[in-house]
């Protein structure tokens, strides 16, 4: 019999957070009640107070993720006290290329490659980027390009951005800085 105490776990939200750990470490083949449990220090047990079964659990990472993405992107596209646009972008940029979140990166990477193989996490990752194209559009537009000019130009920032998360350029520091600048010159059209 489960105790209050394995039972919570940190609740919910705790069993969540466990499962984002596992899908940063290993996709969506880690996430298993097995794994978040022993990670929880719990039974397997406790996971039934909180789903149904692992593919609610799978359905709620990928909610949370994708609901998640969405209030982030908003925040990050916002343009703070009424900045430039070309600062909004530019702050956007230097956020995505500075690398600051290793683990979200991991976990982008990891519902990417779910996504390939079932159609929910492709959904989910539709509605984000769905949403980047639409966030960064509207900032483009702002400067004045045409409906058509502002997305293909969010297109080629968003473009950018998961291409240097692909890349390893670490043997050319120093020319790579320069070479992502300049990048970020030409994107911004500063």
């Amino acid at each position: 019999m489960e105790t209050v105490g394995e039972a919570s776990a940190g609740g919910r939200a705790g069993w969540l957070e466990a499962g984002f750990d596992a899908l940063a470490e290993g996709g969506v083949a880690n996430v298993r009640v097995e794994v978040l449990a022993k990670r929880l220090g719990v039974t397997k047990g406790g996971f039934y107070w909180h789903f149904r079964d692992r593919p609610e659990l799978l359905s709620a990472l990928l909610a949370d993720w994708r609901d998640g993405r969405i209030r982030t992107i908003d925040q990050q596209t916002s343009r703070l006290g009424g900045e430039p646009v070309a600062t909004a972008l530019r702050r956007l940029l230097d956020l995505y290329l500075g690398r600051g979140n290793p683990r979200g990166t991991a976990i982008e990477l990891a519902v990417r490659d779910w996504a390939r193989r079932q159609t929910e996490a492709a959904d989910a990752v539709a509605a984000v980027d769905r949403h980047r194209l639409e966030c960064v559009s509207r900032l483009f537009a702002q400067m004045n390009f045409a409906p058509e000019q502002a997305f293909a130009r969010a297109y080629l920032f968003y473009a950018f951005i998961f291409g240097q998360s692909l890349l390893v350029c670490d043997r050319h520091a120093a020319d790579m800085a320069r070479t992502r600048e300049t990048c970020a010159q030409l994107l911004v059209g500063e």
